[in-house]
């Protein structure tokens, strides 16, 4: 998924770990032996308004101090209610949800389905390109029939992946008291209006720098009370500063991201131990339809050239050595949008590009642009991002350029830009072609697909198939699991043949700690949680 420069580097943080409170109900209620914990990220938070981020580094954050209708229990990838006391389908179309009562912000104002419909309301109103609100396609209304229900009317019935999207980075309930409802609210007056009710409130903020959460002893969601009442985020530059924090103990837990060298080296740390979990983050390159060669407004536009310069790309890339070379088999290939994993992945690049074997094969890259009658080298334009992804971003796309451009069949300008300004550049076709990544909302195959490729989906890259559209819409209601499958598989299929993006890698999971530390869960949910973590 998508998320200013960074600030800091590896420094120790006694002087910052105290307590103190949040504001309104916050304080100290929870509790480990050990004090403050201080957790060390390279993550980038673009924004702490649910409407102006899609994100892991903002969601992260957006995790543990909003409240959710629905949220995933610990240790599982399945929803269940979160502030919200029962939530069901009562119609195909009507999805009725009871809020607890006497729910308040940190800020003292009440938390009712006003709220609820407020965000909502506000995140389709917004609509921002760096934002979420594409996770609501199927959203027709909010209605509230009284202060603690809410009905959410739904285009098309049956929704399987409602329940699921109600525990996203499009659902986080903010007060209507303190956003505004048709702009993004900047950090600082989140922060000053605390409007928050998850299992913390944060303290301070400093962005890209420090963020400091207080437990909040009037949290009343699912996960219940935090386990340790003050936590400090760390975020460090890059990766190496990150892991020289936690060489060190400067830190007491490094997630998001280690390189592969270094979570091997401190894997075998004195006093460090690693947790791993179920992965479902994916890498990819993203094609822009209107600005890559033969794009629909470049000078030279046709779209059936077009298609073979995506799909010659596509017979290019080898992602073996990818995986091998550059993250020493800590990722793995990715043959389809939807990770390996989740029900009806498939391998449909596999199947239909390089050598069938997973293999490039720049003769059938070759033959495919000749017949459409492109002449060689295409030129391409090929944007990466140095710092949100990883440092070993640039040896990858040193290697995806090599790969592409060997036997003469491209030739690649290859530029890096700064997540900061890489992240308004891309859904404004900056780039022809493009690394983003994607870590699950939630799990299920659908959302490597309806975000992605719904008429350009949160990419802005303005693909849009009338047949990807309407087996994406279908699989979305198909109650029946096995028609279900099925219609995940055409969809990868389709948007293999339409190539609007190369999936390249799928990784895991992993934070080290020290020994100290106990309580990090890395679970089929992919979120974060600080309450869980304790220190002795």
């Amino acid at each position: 998924m998508s998320a200013a420069a960074l600030f800091g580097s590896a420094v120790l943080l006694t002087a910052c770990a105290g307590g103190g409170t949040g504001g309104g109900n916050a304080g100290g209620d929870g509790g480990s032996g050990g004090g403050a914990i201080t957790v060390g990220t390279t993550d980038v938070v673009t924004s702490l308004d649910p409407a102006g981020s899609y994100d892991n580094g903002s969601f992260a954050v957006m995790t543990n101090v909003y409240p959710f209708l629905l949220n995933h229990e610990i240790g599982s990838s399945d929803v269940a209610p979160d502030i919200a006391e029962s939530a069901e389908f009562t119609s195909p179309t009507v999805y009725t949800v009871k809020l607890k009562s006497g729910l308040k912000f940190a800020n003292g104002n009440d938390l009712t389905s006003s709220d609820v419909k407020f965000t909502f309301d506000r995140q389709v109103k917004i609509a921002d390109p760096s934002g979420p609100s594409s996770l609501l396609g199927n959203l027709d209304k909010v209605e509230t029939p009284d202060e603690t229900t809410v009905e959410f009317h739904l285009k098309e019935g049956n929704d399987q992946t409602f329940p699921q999207v109600l525990s996203t980075p499009v659902a986080p309930i903010v007060d209507e008291d303190v956003f505004p409802a048709d702009s993004v609210l900047s950090d600082e007056d989140i922060v000053k209006g605390q409007p928050f009710a998850g299992q913390y409130t944060l303290k301070n903020f400093k962005k890209n720098d420090l963020a400091s959460y207080v437990a909040n002893a009037d949290y009343a969601g699912l996960w219940g009370a935090a386990k340790t009442s003050d936590v400090n985020v760390k975020y460090f530059a890059n990766e190496t500063n990150l892991s020289q924090a936690m060489e060190t103990k400067a830190v007491d837990v490094a997630f998001r991201s280690l390189s592969a060298t270094d979570t091997e080296k401190l894997g075998k740390t004195d006093g460090l131990k690693l947790v791993d979990g179920p992965g479902g983050a994916i890498r990819y390159i993203v094609f822009n339809f209107d600005t890559q060669p033969f794009g629909a407004k470049t000078p030279e536009a046709d779209a059936a050239k077009a298609l073979a310069v995506r799909q010659a790309a596509a017979d290019m890339i080898d992602r073996e050595k990818i995986a091998s070379q550059v993250y020493k088999d800590t990722f793995t290939p990715l043959y389809s949008p939807v990770a390996q994993g989740f029900t009806g992945a498939t391998e449909a690049f596999k199947d239909a590009y390089g050598d069938k074997q997973g293999g490039a094969d720049s003769a059938a890259a070759k033959a495919r642009l000749e017949a459409a009658g492109v002449t060689l080298p295409v030129k391409l334009q090929l944007q990466y991002n140095p710092d949100h992804y990883g440092d070993a971003s640039s040896e990858e796309y040193a290697l995806i350029k090599q790969q592409l451009e060997a036997d003469g069949v491209f030739t690649v300008d290859l530029q890096s830009t700064e997540w900061g300004q890489y992240s308004k550049d891309f859904p404004a076709d900056a780039y022809p072609m493009y690394q983003l990544g994607w870590f699950p909302d939630f799990s299920d195959a659908d959302n490597f697909l309806t975000p992605f490729f719904v008429d350009g989906g949160f990419f802005n890259n303005h693909y849009s198939s009338a047949k990807t559209n309407e087996l994406i819409a279908n699989e979305r209601v198909e109650t029946d699991a096995a028609k279900r499958t099925t219609l995940i598989e055409e969809a990868q299929a389709e948007v293999a043949k339409d190539v609007p993006m190369i999936p390249l890698l799928q990784g895991t999971q992993v934070a080290v700690t020290t020994d100290a530390i106990d309580g990090v869960v890395l679970d089929g949910s992919f979120k974060f949680r600080l309450g869980t973590i304790t220190k002795k």
